[in-house]
Parts: structure tokens; sequence; C-alpha cells
């Protein structure tokens, strides 16, 4: 079992390499990354991730659910530091910041194998997404949607970022996410034993009419260009939303939620 260390100086050097992770650089050589707040680290523990350090604010774990969270870090071998509100002000994010922080490791998964894919199984493609609040609300939307997973095509932004892991909610640590680059995945695709879905602008089937055959895999393109070329052409359905205003395309966080949602219907009950 470890022991609770406490911190006080700004220039501490344990404060100083954790508020390093801010910037991706940091993040991509020590492939760690900070989650924020009771709820995230709650559903890390009920996920099975350890965090390699647990930060807290001095006086928040007296009671309840923090409390819980450091006896268990504490049994579980994990770094536990108790801060000063001014260290935690250091480390926690500027709006809304909170009063417990975890330090965890980037976990990648193995893209989807087609030979061993549940018959029910959904998953989500993103080509080169660009922003993380997009990305963190979609791999949040696979959770609730009950998804199998996310893979991330070519140059994505990183999901491990605060505002990414902010926006999952806590998904980070349940919706498998892996990443390929857009070669792989077009053999993936081509495997694939159910549908490939992409929405198209100039797709002619309503994407709420069509019947789609499982095990599916949705996929969605990036913010402003949407989805390259060569992984339209993919596709073996091309869907298009229904616009009735005068804009052409939805918020792509927005769309695959939709999307999701509709191709799942069959499958999802109160």
């Amino acid at each position: 079992m470890s022991e609770i260390k406490t911190i006080t100086s700004l220039t501490n050097d344990r404060v100083k390499a954790i508020r390093a992770l801010e910037m991706r650089k940091t993040r991509k050589e020590t492939g760690l990354f900070v989650a924020e707040g009771t709820s995230l680290l709650v559903t890390a523990r009920d996920n099975g991730f350890v965090p390699q350090t647990l930060v807290y604010q001095v006086g928040s774990a007296d009671s309840g659910i923090v409390r819980g969270l450091v006896t268990w870090a504490l049994g579980a071998g994990t770094e536990v530091l108790e801060v000063s509100q001014a260290v935690l002000g250091k480390l926690a994010s500027k709006d809304n910041p909170q009063t417990t922080l975890g330090v965890f490791q980037q976990a990648f998964a193995p893209p989807p194998d087609p030979r061993a894919l549940a018959a029910d199984a959904t998953w989500i493609a993103l080509e080169e997404v660009r922003d993380p609040g997009n990305l963190g609300t979609i791999i949040r939307t696979a959770d609730a949607a009950g998804c199998a997973g996310v893979v991330l095509i070519g140059a994505c932004c990183d999901p491990f970022g605060l505002d990414a892991i902010r926006a999952t909610m806590g998904s980070i640590f349940s919706v498998p996410l892996a990443k390929l680059d857009r070669a792989a995945f077009l053999e993936l695709a081509k495997g694939w034993p159910g549908d490939v879905v992409a929405t198209d602008l100039s797709g002619a089937e309503d994407f709420r009419s069509v019947a789609y055959r499982a095990p599916e895999l949705i996929v969605m393109g990036s913010e402003g260009p949407g989805l390259s070329a060569e992984l339209l052409a993919a596709a073996t359905r091309r869907i298009r939303i229904p616009m009735a205003g005068k804009l052409d395309s939805l918020n792509l966080a927005i769309a695959t939620a939709l999307t999701a949602y509709q191709v799942r219907a069959s499958r999802l009950k109160l």
C-alpha cells in the first residue's frame, strides 16, 4: 500500500510533470493523460483503470466519494498526492476546476477483426476529426448507443487531450479506441461482413429508410472536407440526413449521433 504525500510548493517537480501533460507533445512522449473530477475517476475505477497518480485538494477527502477514491488508489499502489488549493489551481483546468484528478496511461485497442465481430456490433470510424469536443462527444455517444468502439483514421486530434477527455464524460474508459492509417482502414472496410455506412450530401438513401445489415461500420469525415473520395468509395451504403433549413450539413458529433442511433434503433430498448 502506498502513502499519501503532501505538496504545497508550486515549483515541485511532480507538479511540473503533471502540468506538462497539458501539451500534446508531452502526452505523446510519456503515454500519459489527465482526467479531472470525481465522476471520471469513479468511471475509470469501475472499468478497471488504475491511475499512476491521484491528486486531491486538501480537505476534500475527509468523507464521501473522494475518500473512497483515495482509499482505493492507496490500496492499488497508486502515487497519491494531497495538494494545496493553489497547487491544484495550477494543475486543474481554469473553467469549472475540480478537486481531484488522475494521471492515467493511454490505452489504444486493436482494430476490430472482421472475422471475430459480434453479430450485432456497430463500430464508428472517424477520418481526420479535428475538433476535440466533437471527438469526445462522439466517444460518449458511442457508449450511449452501445457501439463496440471507435476507430480514428489518419491525422485526428488527440483523444487524450483535456477537452476531448472532458467531453467523453468518462466514456474514454469504457469505449475501445483504435487507430489506423487510411490504407489499413480501407483494407478493414474491404473485408467488413456487414454494411459500411457513410453519410454523403449526394447520397440517394434517406438514413431513416435503410435496412442496415449488421455488423455495421459507420464512417464519418472531418468537420470541413468530410469523407475523402477513397473512404466514400469503400461504403456499401451512402446515406443522407434530410435538411429542411438553409444549411446543408450538421455538426459532426450531432450527425454521428443521429446516424448511430438510427443504425442501432432495433437494438436499443428502454
